[in-house]
């Protein structure tokens, strides 16, 4: 059995909570959750609408403050540090600003930091990955709901992230573009220390994760392989 330090975890949660006041009543939308992430993790969350997984990977991400419990990105670095280049997100609504270019909204992470040179050559990789080089110049009413996620995840993706947090990329495309999108993204990841956490409804998508969890009403279930942490 392999050992890991904390110089590989990503993200860790111990007994992570987080409610939300409604009509005057707080609701429960994550319940009591512990886990890590580590480098080159490949996980899928999977839940129905409203089980939580979207405010798990808001959490995850540093959008929104726990409730209850503790979360650390060991091997991220502080919280303000964490968007947009060391997480990525990509949602299933691809979030695209309108008045920018296709290659200018996978810029959009890389302007604090990368120079012309290095940051033309991140964003060319990114979009040679998803098949969107021809597209460069296109603005997103120019698009069709496919041609926009592949932009959003050629986002993700060009800042080299060391976690990408997915939630439901798939969700808007039909089987056999979303099966492509995700053929993409997992062969760009291949080699990488990169973590990967897609929530889905999909069980086909599910499957290519080498990991499976569980949303069910807030409650997370995880099937976390065992590792020896130093």
């Amino acid at each position: 059995m392999g050992g890991y330090n904390m110089s590989d975890v990503l993200v860790q949660a111990h007994d992570l909570g987080r409610t939300y006041l409604q009509g005057g009543v707080l609701v429960p939308a994550l319940v009591s959750a512990s886990f890590s992430i580590y480098k080159k993790d490949r996980i899928a969350i999977i839940g129905s609408s409203g089980s939580g997984k979207s405010t798990l990977l808001h959490l995850m991400a540093a959008l929104d403050t726990p409730s209850t419990g503790e979360l650390a990105w060991p091997a991220l670095g502080a919280t303000e540090q964490l968007l947009p280049n060391k997480i990525a997100l990509a949602f299933q609504s691809p979030s695209l600003l309108a008045p920018l270019t296709v290659a200018e909204n996978v810029a959009l992470p890389l302007i604090m930091g990368y120079g012309k040179q290095d940051m033309d050559a991140a964003v060319n990789a990114a979009l040679h990955t998803f098949d969107l080089t021809e597209l460069a110049d296109k603005l997103p009413e120019e698009l069709s709901g496919g041609q926009m996620q592949r932009v959003a995840l050629a986002r993700a993706i060009a800042g080299k992230p060391g976690l990408i947090l997915a939630d439901e990329p798939t969700g808007q495309l039909d089987h056999p573009t979303g099966r492509g999108v995700l053929d993409a993204l997992l062969l760009h990841l291949e080699g990488t220390d990169t973590a990967l956490v897609i929530s889905t409804h999909d069980p086909a998508v599910a499957q290519r994760m080498s990991q499976v969890w569980r949303m069910h009403h807030g409650v997370l279930s995880t099937t976390q392989p065992e590792r020896v942490t130093s």
